[in-house]
């Protein structure tokens, strides 16, 4: 049985959060013990909505790849590379916009989300609408098959393996193999103002590299019952973005569910619900960012990660545009 082939990655334009953490990184430390796994720094996409701030990028190149080295993904298991130093995913990608309709890219929920979100209007750049199919070459370029993310990316998979039946019903091949989602067990994890998703854009992230004394301000403003006012009232557990972390976090979930039974009771106040939370983030956060710390020694030998990742990824990328060459008849010189 030939190896799945697992796809996955960010783009640079911040270090990572727990809500990354939750919805795919995990999952990523275990693919690499069971599949071919390769990890994408989306940096061209990144530039989608960042192009005026390309240092912004460049240095988050590095910041999100310790993040992956602290939570536990090892190069010697997967292979890390750079997006734009990739060509053929350039290539590939000019191929498929002959395969998608502008008014497809435009009804992809995630981007018309995301549009909505960043307020562009009619004033979308043409490489932001367009950035579904980059995945798609990003994904096919590898063969791709099985690929962690969060529910809201579910479209983009979709539109992707729309254009690989394209792609070979067209070119009476089946070179090119669709793709399945992995979802977490906890797929969206809400930010801390008890906003519906955590993002780096919307200041409302923990950050896997962020300090105790930071992690201590961020959850002791967390979103809990607006009507809890006293220690006596009676709380709402469901919303309250608090029990959400400890029911992800906290590991003695029997202690969490009598906390649950006496906030709703009433007796339970919000400030030590929210250091009981404190001291469950920095027990998990505090290796990580020891790690990290580590790795940060030696940023030349973390970039060589990439170089080396990079230059295997170039072969498999070559050996998929050959193939897809062929099929198209562009095969001139071969």
């Amino acid at each position: 049985m030939k190896k799945k082939v697992v796809l996955t990655g960010d783009r640079p334009t911040g270090p990572l959060h727990l809500g990354h953490y939750v919805g795919s990184l995990a999952n990523r430390v275990y693919l690499q013990d069971v599949y071919k796994q390769y990890v994408l720094i989306a940096d061209m996409q990144a530039l989608t909505d960042n192009y005026e701030h390309p240092d912004k990028v460049r240095q988050n190149v590095l910041e999100v790849v310790l993040d992956y080295l602290a939570v536990g993904l090892d190069p010697k298991k997967t292979t890390f590379f750079i997006q734009s130093q990739i060509p053929q995913i350039a290539e590939l990608a000019v191929i498929y916009l002959n395969l998608v309709t502008i008014n497809r890219l435009r009804r992809n929920p995630t981007v018309k989300n995301e549009i909505a979100q960043k307020g562009y209007g009619e004033n979308v750049t043409a490489g932001f609408l367009m950035y579904p199919v980059h995945q798609a070459a990003d994904i096919t370029i590898v063969k791709g098959s099985v690929i962690p993310v969060g529910a809201d990316q579910l479209p983009m998979i979709e539109q992707t393996n729309e254009i690989v039946r394209s792609f070979n019903h067209i070119y009476h091949t089946d070179i090119l193999v669709e793709s399945e989602p992995l979802i977490s067990s906890t797929p969206r994890l809400p930010g801390i103002d008890g906003g519906e998703k955590m993002g780096k854009s919307l200041g409302n992230a923990i950050f896997l590299s962020d300090s105790s004394d930071v992690i201590v301000k961020k959850v002791m403003s967390m979103y809990t019952d607006p009507n809890h006012v006293h220690v006596n009232d009676p709380g709402k557990v469901e919303g309250n973005v608090v029990f959400t972390y400890l029911d992800i976090f906290d590991q003695n979930k029997d202690e969490v569910q009598e906390l649950k039974e006496q906030y709703q009771r009433g007796g339970l106040g919000d400030v030590k619900l929210k250091k009981r939370l404190i001291e469950v983030l920095e027990s998990f956060l505090l290796p990580i960012r020891l790690r990290r710390e580590e790795f940060a020694k030696d940023k030349a030998e973390v970039m060589k990660i990439l170089f080396d990742g990079s230059a295997q990824t170039v072969q498999v990328a070559s050996e998929t545009m050959r193939e897809v060459h062929a099929v198209m008849k562009l095969d001139y010189f071969d």
